[in-house]
């Protein structure tokens, strides 16, 4: 059974948010933690930090809900936060950054061993190369390919052009596979 509420776009829901109806605020929890969940874990190379700060983001929501522009998407006002929480963690634990920190292996399972053993080292040697870009390059990475966020969106929120964010992200590739190659010689 459709609810009045699955009709609804996330700016409208926003909108009731803003003007006071916070229960709304329950469905674009479950509309975005899973995304924004990813998106902070990919970013923090922790899932459990990346836990902290998705709610962090729901908390931002309803304390900053007046912040939200009628017209503005949604989807890219979110993520900003995301961001902001991401860039808060970030300058209270900038030591930790400095080193490699292990990424909790996610995946599609092969069907033999020896292919899930392939593919494990695979996504090892990808997270591995994924933490060894900056900042800037993996949030890009992290956006574009595992959020699937359209360049045009990422241009938005980040108020660049949208070949800027082509030139980065080709970049950033550039950067990945150069580091991926490199380990893979080890």
């Amino acid at each position: 059974m459709t609810g009045i509420n699955d009709l609804m776009t996330d700016e409208q829901i926003m909108e009731a948010v803003k003007n006071g109806d916070l229960e709304q605020a329950s469905i674009l929890y479950a509309r975005y933690h899973q995304r924004i969940f990813n998106f902070l874990a990919r970013m923090t190379l922790d899932r459990e930090q990346g836990e902290d700060l998705m709610q962090n983001v729901f908390l931002r929501l309803l304390k900053y809900r007046q912040s939200y522009k009628e017209g503005m998407r949604f989807q890219s006002w979110i993520y900003q936060m995301a961001r902001n929480a991401f860039s808060d963690y970030y300058q209270a634990h900038k030591n930790k950054f400095n080193q490699f920190v292990d990424v909790q292996q996610l995946g599609n399972k092969a069907s033999s061993a020896h292919e899930e053993m392939e593919q494990e080292e695979k996504e090892e040697l990808l997270n591995r190369s994924l933490a060894l870009l900056s900042d800037d390059q993996r949030e890009l990475l992290v956006l574009t390919r595992y959020q699937h966020m359209k360049y045009e969106e990422v241009a938005l929120m980040m108020n660049t052009s949208v070949a800027n964010i082509k030139v980065k992200v080709h970049r950033a590739i550039g950067k990945l596979r150069e580091h991926y190659f490199q380990l893979e010689q080890l």
